[in-house]
């Protein structure tokens, strides 16, 4: 039996229980994704590793963007 957390489903507008499929990129109980048991809606959990720095190339830059 696959472990369950509850999570909030966007999909389906509610709190709803999630489970980590099989991990095709090898990641095991570490993956970071989950699906919706309800509606099968993916979702991505991940954390930096290593905090951005001001002015990185990681950083989108939003000084061309319209207003």
């Amino acid at each position: 039996m696959m472990a369950v957390t509850i999570r909030h489903c966007s999909t389906c507008g509610d709190e709803r229980p999630f489970e980590r499929p099989p991990c095709a990129d090898g990641h095991g109980d570490l993956c970071p994704e989950l699906s919706c048991v309800d509606c099968g809606a993916a979702l991505l959990i991940a954390a930096l590793l290593e905090p951005l720095q001001p002015g990185s190339a990681e950083q989108p830059d939003v000084s061309s963007r319209a207003a």
